[in-house]
């Protein structure tokens, strides 16, 4: 069963395996009212099926299922694939749970089961597997008194813009991309290294006359000694 096309593309994909079609189809209504595209299968072999065709972001697994059970098959699952598991079982004894862990369960729910514990375990297993997100980069940076716009290349100091070259310009946006982390003088030099390392100590030095208030001993755009330069966040 797939989820109604109003779930958003980006929706978690589920696999629900589970032999008792009644199971199955409760699971799904309840899945996609949750917010989850959701695929069922009622084998072990129908799921490897589902799965050659299709990518899911977890699977709900039953243990109890004629033939290979659900363990045997998460078993077999984790030599090709880390897809989070979440095993479902009428048993309720240690040794029961602690197996479906040892065969690569991500986490192991009894039945019977209060939906919103389902879909509240589904989402912190959800949480913890996918990849974080990257925050998206700064618009613009600020240290001490100046603020510098990457996308437009603009520093500021209060209403006032301070005039730039263009190649000033360019080693400012390099390094306010990763500010406080050092940049090589190479990654400062611009157009495939042609520029030399002397020539990228004399614009910084230019740059430091505009922004320093002693040039001699910088408090923003900060030597590392052999490597490069950094600028520093400072108030």
């Amino acid at each position: 069963m797939i989820a109604p096309a109003n779930l958003p593309d980006d929706a978690p994909h589920l696999l629900v395996v589970d032999d008792d079609r009644r199971i199955r189809d409760l699971l799904s209504r309840f899945l996609n009212s949750e917010g989850y595209r959701v695929s069922t299968a009622d084998t072990a072999a129908d799921a490897r099926g589902k799965l050659k065709s299709l990518s899911f972001d977890l699977i709900v697994l039953d243990v109890m299922m004629p033939g290979e059970n659900g363990f045997d098959f998460a078993q077999s699952l984790r030599g090709t694939s880390q897809v989070p598991i979440l095993m479902l079982t009428a048993r309720d004894a240690a040794e029961s749970r602690i197996k479906g862990l040892e065969m690569g369960a991500d986490d192991y729910l009894s039945k019977p089961f209060e939906p919103r514990e389902l879909s509240l375990r589904i989402a912190s297993i959800l949480k913890r597997t996918q990849p974080a997100v990257p925050p998206p980069p700064a618009e613009q940076v600020s240290f001490g008194p100046f603020i510098y716009h990457l996308g437009r290349g603009e520093l500021r100091k209060g209403d006032e813009v301070i005039r730039l070259t263009d190649r000033e310009r360019e080693m400012l946006r390099i390094l306010a991309a990763t500010p406080g982390e050092t940049v090589s003088r190479m990654a400062l030099a611009g157009n495939g290294g042609s520029v030399s390392e002397r020539a990228v100590d004399v614009q910084v030095n230019r740059l430091r006359r505009k922004i320093e208030r002693n040039p001699a001993d910088p408090l923003f755009v900060q030597t590392v000694r052999g490597i490069g330069y950094r600028l520093v966040i400072a108030t």
